[in-house]
Parts: structure tokens; C-alpha cells; sequence
């Protein structure tokens, strides 16, 4: 099966701007991803950026460099330019990896491509991992779902899902793996759900809770959700986050 890997790379973030530049142990972020994404079975890895520093920046290591427009509402948007302009074929999986996530596991993006070519009624596959921290159940950043019996996506939330009536304030009420998910958010598509995607105005819902996945919900379309066999490592959302990725990858390199 072949499939490819689009790392979307914005520069204006809100709460750490220039993201995929900054630097991790000697190494930008986004070369990091890229170098992760490349270990994968992708046949080809594109980077799509919106900004000249970092298009230049991204060409001196990767040869498939594609700048978008600034505009887009979310990176499914984004995407779905790329493959435009790729004119990629509509069975054609493509799978997103995020521009902050240094230290994604390859087989973790091997996972969604395989999920997807597996179901040819389904228009995207994910993964997401148990929550053991009730603490993540009630963090907005921390994306919850549901899915059914046949592991497709029923809803997707930042509020507590489901919610367990018979909470109070000073529970602590041990979470179960077979109860709470976190959503990782990593997508396989294909090309053409995203044409069909674009077309489509936002859902409300998927402006109330800010998750573009919602909008393919709204729409009728089956989301696949597998579980990561090893769970997801952090990402870089803050300028905490990055401290403490600094740190680790600090921490690897002594003991290597």
C-alpha cells in the first residue's frame, strides 16, 4: 500500500509563535518531525507551510516543500490544497502528521495509513489511548471520544465523554481504559473525502468545541478509531512543553 505523509507547519501559533523552528538539542522541531515521519512507510513525506522562513528553512532538508495559502480555517483545509495542488488521485491515502510532534512513532503513523486501506467505506482513520489520569477527563485540551462497537467515531469532545451522572466534586473515582479515551491527533485520509470536505460550511458545533473532525461527523462520515499500542509522546503546545522536551531530549542524549 502506498500512502504519503503531509506535515502542515503554520508559523503564527497563538501561544508559541515560530513552532517549527524552534530548536530541540541542536535539531529545529520540524526537522525532528520530519526525520520521524520519513522512518514511516510513507513513499513521500511533503512538508506544507504558510511562511518564507520557514519554506526556506524546511528545503534544506526535504526536497517536497509546498507553500499554502495563509487563510485556511483548519489544517483538514490546509490538506486539502496540497493534494490539490499534488493532484493527487481521490483513493489516495494521506496521512497528517502534526508539524509539534518531535517525537511521533513511526508505526503510529504506519497504524492510520493501514486502518484506513482497510475499510473502503470509511473516509478517515485515528487513534487515541486510555485515560488512567482522572485529571485529563476534565482538561479541555485533553480531547475525549466515544466510538461504537465497530470502533467508529460516535462524537468527539473537550467536555468530560461520557459523563458519569453520579460524579460530585470530590470524587475520585478511579477511570477505566474501556470507559475514557483521549483523542491523538493523528488522521489518515483520503484524497477525495477532503475535495468533499472543503465544500462543506463548518458545523456549529465544530466552531463551539473547536475540532475540525466534527465537521466530518456532521456530514455523515464514518471516522475509524484504533487504539496506539504504546500510547502517543507529548507534544509542543507551550512554552512549557517545549522546556520540557528540551529537557528530555537533554536527558536521551547523556544517556546515549
Amino acid at each position: 500500500m502506498a500512502f504519503s505523509v503531509i506535515i502542515p507547519a503554520r508559523f503564527y501559533s497563538s501561544r508559541l509563535p515560530g513552532k517549527p523552528l524552534l530548536d530541540l538539542g541542536g535539531t529545529t522541531m520540524l526537522q525532528r518531525v520530519y526525520q520521524q515521519a520519513c522512518k514511516s512507510e510513507a513513499s513521500q513525506v511533503y512538508i506544507a507551510t504558510d511562511h518564507i522562513n520557514i519554506e526556506n528553512h524546511a528545503k534544506e532538508f526535504c526536497d517536497k516543500v509546498i507553500m499554502t495559502r495563509e487563510n485556511h480555517v483548519t489544517g483538514t483545509d490546509r490538506l486539502q490544497e496540497v493534494v490539490a495542488h499534488l493532484a493527487l488521485p481521490d483513493d489516495h491515502i494521506v496521512v497528517n502528521v502534526q508539524g509539534d510532534e518531535p517525537l511521533i512513532p513511526p508505526h503510529l503513523i504506519n497504524q492510520v495509513a493501514n486502518n484506513l486501506e482497510q475499510y473502503a467505506d470509511v473516509s478517515i482513520a485515528t487513534l487515541a489511548e486510555p485515560i488512567e489520569d482522572i485529571s485529563q477527563v476534565f482538561d479541555a485540551n485533553a480531547v475525549k471520544l466515544v466510538r461504537n462497537a465497530a470502533n467508529m467515531a460516535m462524537y468527539f469532545s473537550r467536555a468530560p465523554l461520557p459523563w458519569d451522572r453520579s460524579w460530585n466534586d470530590t470524587d475520585t473515582k478511579r477511570v477505566t481504559e474501556d470507559i475514557y479515551l483521549r483523542h491523538i491527533g493523528l488522521y489518515a485520509y483520503r484524497v477525495g473525502f477532503l475535495h468533499r470536505y472543503v465544500a462543506w460550511p463548518q458545523a456549529s458545533y465544530e466552531t463551539l468545541e473547536s475540532l475540525e473532525q466534527l465537521r466530518a461527523l456532521h456530514h455523515g462520515e464514518s471516522v475509524h478509531v484504533d487504539l496506539a499500542p504504546e500510547g502517543m509522546p507529548a507534544g509542543v503546545d507551550t512554552y512549557e512543553d517545549l522546556i520540557h522536551m528540551r529537557k528530555f531530549l537533554a536527558s536521551m542524549a547523556l544517556e546515549s
